[in-house]
């Protein structure tokens, strides 16, 4: 019986999850998708520069573990651009870390920001001050700071991608 995934620590939820390429359309296109666990190892040791130690101790995983989810995350970016497939980004056993979401009533825009940060004066989308916590994060107030977040318990996914 294989071992049972730890839950990754993920300080960023993308606001874009998809990607394809131009000119083709999506009935044509074959479909890879990348975990928000392997989506955030890309953004700590490729975007921000960190060691893989250092991003590991972030993502609260061991080195290896890391070293394995990296892997994984350039071996499907690298298979969706050389292979002009599109990219889905879902999933991943993983918790967001202490992440507040918002939503906005003119446009249903929704996007994420950290505890400890301040409340949003309008939609990044938009424009519009007409915004409010997202529904299922409604009355719970800070006691979620680095829980589950996104309402989905202490460690969400459909396992690993």
């Amino acid at each position: 019986m294989p071992r049972p995934f730890k839950c990754r620590l993920v300080a960023h939820e993308p606001g874009v999850t998809y990607f394809k390429p131009r000119g083709i359309p999506m009935t044509e296109l074959e479909e890879v998708v990348l975990g928000f666990d392997e989506l955030e190892a890309v953004r700590l040791a490729d975007l921000k520069g960190l060691y893989q130690e250092d991003a590991a101790e972030k993502m609260k995983v061991s080195r290896q573990t890391f070293g394995n989810i990296i892997h994984s995350a350039h071996a499907k970016i690298a298979e969706v651009l050389i292979n002009g497939k599109a990219l889905k980004i879902e999933g991943g056993v993983c918790r967001m870390k202490g992440m507040r979401k918002f939503a906005c009533s003119a446009c249903k825009q929704e996007w994420n920001v950290p505890f400890g940060t301040e409340r949003p004066a309008e939609c990044p989308k938009c424009k519009s001050a007409d915004i409010h916590r997202a529904a299922e994060q409604r009355g719970r107030g800070r006691s979620g700071a680095g829980g589950g977040g996104q309402g989905r318990g202490q460690c969400w996914g459909q396992g690993r991608s």
